[in-house]
């Protein structure tokens, strides 16, 4: 639903790398008894899940975490770029959210009503989101950049009675607050201020309801949450039509965390980086809900051109992201590694440590330290989701030792379907079915092609007031829900699925032949005289309803002026850009070649997971 016009990939900073060679490692020790033991547990552990949780409920969870790992460090946020770190325990978070609940529940009367939640990522937006999932009502995550009217209609058509926002939206609120006359309540992050014409400051409330809690009051707590009730109203991004609103329940939610947790060992130790928005289900539940119930911590990223200092000061062990930053990280990386004239170390390094792994010894994070050490030093698993990525990246960051995970989903399925298992990595597929879920390839081609179908217990209720939309995307089969996702992919003969495009996307030529766009745009991503690009079909005015293969094109004029040299003519580009998409049409079937390419100067039009909005790309040529 968010359309990011100005977003911009940051400029991330690496240092030149010195790199050391094997023989300057003195760790280098070959214990063969070691290895023989490595070998054992390896194959008793192949293929094999993980115990994992059975909750049904985010409360269960609320309880259970908030016990277990009361001392330990929920959140670390920096309110200031130039101040320090500030902890939260498991401990305080359950108090603020106890309280926050009875207040909201007691003090304002909103049990079982609906609250919008918007904001950037930081410390209320969680403790809100939370309080709302334990028992108070419907919690509507709403985009942080819609403009103004938007914000107004998503309240309406939610049906709030209270909006929860942060300070930095106080002035919008402020504005649309006198159209809302439904709206009981306006409720601020991070002010005190009492109850005045219908707003009030969320820490006044979390005092009085700590008040009330310290007086006997355990109202909140005795709330029975029933799992299969509606919870939560998300909004999709709307990548090819207008956002829908999806329903979900606790029990959707809950199976986010039951199902990484057979697939992922993560542990209270480890700590995950927030980078991506929390009205997102991809952040809100596999980014929060997730490690939460894993006793983990999560590090609130500051924003996007904060992301390297943050990762180095709070040492995550775990990035959850999309693919453009991955990308991005790894381009970067690369591009100084070449400067510094390592970039032949690092691939024989990459190959002597690939060999040494295979025989039980693996001293990857020893001899590329100064990678991980940009990356904050801790770093062992990068997640990306939400889109296709180059296998070639995934490659990347597993030979230099970093488990590269893959998932997959959508807003309908709350969002976890697939996920690649740590001890079954398989780059380049999107992952495979969850525990407790199914995928099969409906009416596949000759090349095992077909729309994604999608049973699992993270399936949505339905879509929020549009029950003929659910019934086009939901059908029963022997006493199945089943969803269609929309998007089109094959399964391998290990159940992995490849997600090859996405159906509406779909380029159908006069001939028949279906073209993805996506497998096309995947080839230019490896062009790195390319920024961004986006394939389409343009009809050609010539030749009556035939379609013409073209691309959008953002240059990387960074690249293209380090070597081809300053002050190019736009023509100068074109061709150069030209030159590189002339081999790739040589890798492609005839009928996939790119006949058109365009030079765009300014950003894609993107949804908040950085993917690029092609309906309105298009709407807003014509």
């Amino acid at each position: 639903m968010r359309i990011l016009k100005d977003f911009k990939i940051p400029n991330l900073k690496f240092p030149k790398f010195k790199m050391k060679e094997v023989s300057e490692i003195n760790e280098v020790k070959v214990d063969y008894e070691a290895i023989k033991k490595a070998q054992e547990n390896q194959k008793k552990q192949e293929l094999k899940n993980y115990e994992h949780t059975n909750f049904e409920t985010i409360k269960e969870v609320f309880i259970s975490s908030t016990e277990k790992f009361a001392d330990r460090v929920l959140l670390l946020e920096k309110f200031n770029p130039k101040g320090t770190w500030e902890e939260t325990t498991y401990s305080q978070f359950k108090d603020e959210v106890i309280a926050l609940g009875t207040a909201l529940t007691r003090k304002l009367g909103l049990k079982d009503k609906r609250v919008v939640i918007i904001g950037e990522n930081t410390h209320y937006w969680y403790v809100s989101y939370m309080t709302m999932l334990c028992g108070v009502g419907i919690a509507v995550p709403v985009d942080k950049e819609l403009p103004e009217n938007e914000i107004e209609n998503v309240i309406k058509r939610a049906k709030a009675s209270a909006v929860i926002f942060s300070t930095k939206k106080a002035d919008v609120i402020k504005k649309v607050a006198d159209r809302l006359p439904d709206v009981e309540y306006f409720i601020q992050m991070n002010s005190e201020s009492n109850l005045e014409n219908r707003f009030v400051g969320i820490d006044y409330l979390v005092a009085e309801g700590k008040a009330l809690v310290e007086n006997g009051d355990n109202s909140f707590m005795e709330i029975e949450i029933d799992p299969d009730e509606f919870k939560v109203l998300l909004f999709t991004s709307g990548t090819t039509s207008n956002a829908k609103g999806v329903m979900l329940c606790n029990r959707n939610l809950a199976q986010n965390i039951n199902a990484p947790s057979a697939y992922v060992n993560l542990t209270c130790e480890d700590r995950l980086m927030s980078i991506l928005p929390l009205h997102h289900t991809y952040e809100s539940s596999i980014g929060f809900l997730y490690p939460f119930g894993m006793g983990a911590s999560i590090s609130v990223c500051q924003g996007l051109k904060y992301i390297v200092p943050d990762l180095q000061e709070t040492n995550p062990t775990a990035v959850l992201t999309v693919p453009l930053l991955v990308e991005n990280i790894y381009k970067k990386i690369n591009a100084n590694i070449k400067k510094s004239k390592k970039d032949g170390l690092v691939n024989s390094m990459i190959h002597v440590t690939n060999a040494l792994k295979t025989v039980g010894v693996d001293i990857k994070r020893k001899v590329f330290a100064e990678i991980y050490e940009n990356l904050g030093g801790k770093i062992r698993i990068i997640v990306s989701a939400a889109a296709p990525i180059d296998a070639k990246i995934g490659k990347w960051l597993e030979d230099i030792g970093i488990t590269f995970l893959q998932g997959y989903g959508l807003t309908e399925t709350a969002p976890i379907a697939a996920l690649t298992p740590d001890f079954q990595t398989k780059v380049g597929s999107a992952g495979k079915a969850v525990i407790d879920a199914e995928l099969r390839i409906d009416n596949p081609n000759e090349n095992g092609e077909g729309e994604v179908l999608i049973r699992s217990k993270t399936l949505m209720l339905g879509y929020y007031e549009d029950e003929e939309a659910t019934k086009e995307a939901i059908f029963e089969e022997d006493g199945q829900r089943w969803f269609r996702s929309g998007d089109v992919g094959y399964l391998d003969k290990d159940g992995f699925l490849y997600i090859t495009g996405r159906s509406k996307n779909v380029i159908v030529t006069q001939n028949g032949k279906n073209i993805y766009p996506e497998e096309i745009e995947l080839l230019l991503s490896n062009i790195s005289e390319i920024k961004e690009c986006m394939v389409y079909g343009k009809e050609d005015k010539k030749e009556s309803k035939e379609l013409i293969i073209s691309v959008k094109v953002i240059p990387n004029y960074e690249e293209i002026e380090e070597k081809y040299g300053k002050n190019l003519t736009e023509e100068q580009v074109y061709k150069i850009i030209w030159e590189k998409i002339k081999e790739v049409n040589k890798k492609l079937t005839s009928y996939k070649a790119i006949k058109n390419i365009e030079i765009k100067h300014d950003e894609f039009i993107k949804t908040t997971t950085m993917k690029i909005k092609r309906y309105a790309e298009l709407k807003k040529d014509k």
